[in-house]
């Protein structure tokens, strides 16, 4: 379809409007100057003929007028028309503005629920398991009896403590009455050897026969001092005795096993009969299962923000739209240098007994954060082997592919440290329209950045 140019049209009309003019003037010049006539007889125009030529021209000048702005406004309503036709058959693509996250700072890390307190029960007798009170699951108090175990072999060892208990103590008795001769006999040679001592300073006696009695009064005497030592050694055997005899009775009391604390029976290992060995077999396994703990490793980025007394919550699975309530017990307060993540233990409380130890749980940790990081869809992001790219939408509608760079993956999105702008509008899920250069029909999305 052919159009007519507006401007030309009226540019050829002017210009037969201006030539007719200058055709007009030059005539009457010529009759003013007798060009065209006798020189004595010269036209004058009336004042009819005035008025006619300003018709004239008035209607020449508007006849020109709509000779070109009819056909130019024609032109521009069909041009109009042309693009709108155009603007349908662009593609209409989802948009989204780039936006921060929220203020809080996700943080959800995975882990195992374990007891605050577990211990094994181990035997601490030799011998065959006699009885058995509790089995797997049962709940249990302190001091309460788990098991006895038969040990006839601790029976024979106590009744030979007992005897080398007594044999001491007879042995010890012994010696204490050897130990009263022995001062008897030295209190008989010290009275002997002062009366020769006074008979041979009055030459009763001769001295040799002094001599020998002073000799016997040191004989006895180092006699005593000999079964002294006898008495404390055989004393020494005795409280021997008597301890190995208590430890004997001591470990007949670990013959009843016992509850350490009040938990619940994760493990039975033995069954009745079974031949059991001191510290070497597992009778059972306790917990206390009123509160569980789990242990988690946060990144670097988020350790300066993990606290003890911080609250967190926890999700499992099999509890769906369940929280947990607990709280960070306690925190390494230290990097593991090849994971660059600090150890952390969550203590959650389990009045009902609902956790077990040894579940797969999620732990949420989130904290306030003072600059929230600019985040887009992980669709949003283009990779290419020139990097990472978003498609940028401009204002025209222009596509423009835009390199940025990637921060932290949280899995459906992403976080843009460099690139683009908050604000700026991108496509939502780049497909065939990411193209450089590329024309769309931006249309928002109803997706927002949390």
């Amino acid at each position: 379809m052919k159009y007519s140019d507006p401007h030309q049209t009226g540019s050829e009309s002017e210009q037969q409007l201006r030539q007719q003019v200058d055709d007009l003037k030059r005539r009457l010049r010529e009759q003013e100057e007798g060009l065209s006539g006798p020189p004595a007889k010269r036209w004058k125009p009336s004042a009819i003929t005035i008025t006619a030529l300003l018709l004239f021209l008035i209607v020449l000048f508007v006849g020109a007028f709509f000779a070109g702005y009819i056909p130019l406004q024609r032109r521009e309503t069909l041009v109009r028309e042309e693009a709108d036709v155009h603007g349908k058959d662009l593609p209409h693509v989802e948009v989204m503005k780039v936006g921060r996250s929220s203020i809080q700072s996700e943080l959800k890390l995975p882990g195992t629920l374990q007891a605050v307190t577990e211990a094994p029960i181990l035997a601490r007798a030799d011998g065959y398991l006699k009885a058995r009170y509790v089995d797997l699951g049962d709940k249990v108090k302190v001091g309460q009896p788990l098991a006895e175990i038969d040990a006839p072999e601790l029976d024979q060892q106590i009744l030979q403590a007992q005897a080398a208990v007594a044999q001491a103590q007879a042995s010890l008795e012994q010696a204490q009455a050897s130990l009263e001769q022995g001062k008897a006999n030295r209190e008989l040679a010290r009275v002997t050897a002062e009366r020769w001592k006074t008979l041979a300073a009055e030459g009763v006696v001769s001295q040799q026969e002094n001599d020998q009695n002073q000799a016997q009064l040191n004989s006895q005497t180092a006699n005593v001092q000999a079964l002294e030592k006898a008495i404390n050694a055989q004393r020494s055997n005795v409280a021997a005795a008597q301890a190995n005899l208590a430890r004997l009775q001591d470990v007949q009391g670990y013959r009843i096993v016992k509850a350490p604390f009040d938990g619940v029976i994760t493990v039975r290992n033995v069954d009745l009969g079974a031949l059991v060995s001191t510290g070497n077999t597992l009778l059972y396994r306790i917990a206390q299962t009123g509160t569980l703990r789990m242990y988690v490793n946060v990144p670097q980025v988020s350790a300066s923000s993990i606290h003890a007394g911080q609250a967190a919550q926890l999700t499992l699975s099999n509890f769906p739209g369940r929280r947990f309530l607990g709280k960070v017990a306690r925190t390494a307060n230290a990097l593991d240098p090849s994971s660059r993540t600090m150890l952390v233990e969550v203590a959650v409380s389990n009045p009902d007994g609902v956790l077990f130890p040894g579940m797969y749980a999620e732990v949420d940790l989130s904290t306030a954060r003072s600059n929230p990081p600019l985040l887009i869809p992980a669709l949003a992001l283009i990779v290419r082997s020139d990097g990472a790219q978003v498609a940028v939408v401009q204002a025209d509608g222009v596509v423009h592919l835009q390199k940025v760079e990637v921060g932290r993956d949280y899995g459906d999105r992403v976080e843009i440290v460099q690139g683009v702008a908050e604000g700026a509008t991108i496509l939502a899920a780049p497909g065939d329209a990411a193209k450089e250069g590329a024309r769309i029909v931006p249309v928002e999305s109803a997706a927002g950045q949390r």
